[in-house]
């Protein structure tokens, strides 16, 4: 049985403990706020701020309210990258290709990845644009800065539409693989535009561990040279700041086109007032439709269609 744990704080907890009022469980271990099950998950929220999700969809179900933490993977090394992997001290000043996605945990709109690459002599540069960690930032600075980013720097943006996730997830595909493939892609195509040139390294922001990230790529070309994974990448290198940056500039138009499309204005996230955008669209569209712009194995959609029944 898969296992993720998360970390949040009294705030996120309570909003968990009202997005599952109505899967919670008669039983509740001891030092836990609350316990439920859906979607093929059990959840348990701790006192301590600590949630563990268990089953088949827990690495879904927790993307939905935060990063996993690498000390929810067993094993002695579970809690940092193994020793080839990790980033060298002097990275920050490299020349490197970094990925990050964006949308993994929100019920509607798509994945969003990007890979980008920014040369060691634009860093001062990214930085008078105002390129740094995306979640410091709000919507419109992000797109600010993206609209200069893009004119600036070389990337590649791979959109996963809510469409073709839904065709890969219920052929079974976790959402784990579909970063990796995905992440992949985006360097590959990247490193066919800056051909002959060559970074000094790949960074990934770390959504799993590098095992499990290559063995999702078995079969595929992947460029294995001086690649190197972290968890909170884009405070170690401005290439997945800025890759981060870009994914969420195109995710927030991608929104806006969702939002057009559907009538309604949709919130992001996955929690309670998704719920009651998406029993909007169901009553103004009809459960198909609210299929084409979402995650449909959320648990979201069950409870929007409780929602529309009311």
């Amino acid at each position: 049985m898969a296992n993720s744990v998360i970390k949040v704080n009294s705030t996120t907890i309570t909003q968990m403990e009202k997005h599952y009022e109505n899967n919670r469980t008669e039983k509740t271990p001891q030092g836990a706020v609350f316990s439920a099950k859906t979607n093929g998950c059990t959840i348990t929220a701790y006192k301590s701020g600590k949630v563990l999700f268990q089953g088949a969809s827990a690495e879904v179900e927790a993307a939905k309210w935060g990063t996993v933490t690498p000390s929810a993977k067993k094993g002695p090394s579970a809690s940092k990258t193994p020793t080839g992997f990790q980033p060298p001290s002097n990275i920050s000043s490299l020349s490197i290709i970094g990925s990050d996605e964006v949308g993994t945990g929100d019920f509607f709109g798509p994945m969003t990845v990007v890979a980008a690459y920014v040369r060691k002599e634009q860093m001062q540069l990214l930085q008078e644009l105002g390129v740094k960690d995306s979640k410091n930032l709000k919507d419109p600075q992000i797109c600010e800065i993206a609209r200069d980013l893009i004119k600036t720097i070389p990337y590649s943006l791979l959109i996963l539409h809510n469409e073709k996730y839904n065709e890969l997830q219920q052929q079974g595909m976790s959402q784990g693989k579909m970063k990796a493939l995905l992440h992949n892609q985006a360097i590959n195509k990247l490193l066919s535009k800056i051909d002959p040139e060559k970074p000094d390294g790949l960074l990934i922001d770390q959504f799993a561990e590098p095992a499990v990230y290559f063995k999702h790529l078995q079969g595929k070309k992947v460029y294995k040279e001086n690649i190197y994974f972290s968890t909170k990448a884009e405070g170690v290198h401005l290439a997945v700041a800025a890759a981060s940056i870009i994914a969420r500039y195109s995710f927030i138009k991608e929104f806006e086109k969702l939002s057009e499309k559907a009538g309604v204005i949709i919130p992001k996230g996955a929690g309670a007032q998704v719920d009651v955008a998406a029993a909007k669209i169901i009553q103004k569209k009809g459960p198909e439709f609210l299929a084409t712009i979402t995650k449909k194995h959320f648990a979201n959609t069950e409870k929007a269609a409780k929602l529309a029944r009311r």
